[in-house]
């Protein structure tokens, strides 16, 4: 099964993950070192992630994933 890669939605989620790690004062190394998740790579919107990984981030970064997904539809 062929991978579904949605441009304007992974920008969006960057978006919104770059929002929340800067409202948390975490730098990019210290968000990959407590995660082993490239978070540039998120930013950036060149990282087509997973539901797994995205609930990661969420748990890392104390957002619940219903409030993470209210951010990317206001974006």
């Amino acid at each position: 099964m062929e991978a579904i890669y949605d441009q304007a939605l992974l920008d969006k989620m960057g978006a919104a993950f770059r929002k929340v790690r800067i409202k948390k004062k975490l730098s990019q190394e210290e968000v990959y070192n407590d995660t082993n998740i490239n978070i540039s790579r998120v930013e950036r919107a060149i990282y087509n992630m997973k539901i797994s990984s995205i609930s990661e981030l969420c748990k890392y970064y104390d957002v619940k994933l219903s409030e993470f997904f209210k951010m990317v539809e206001n974006e």
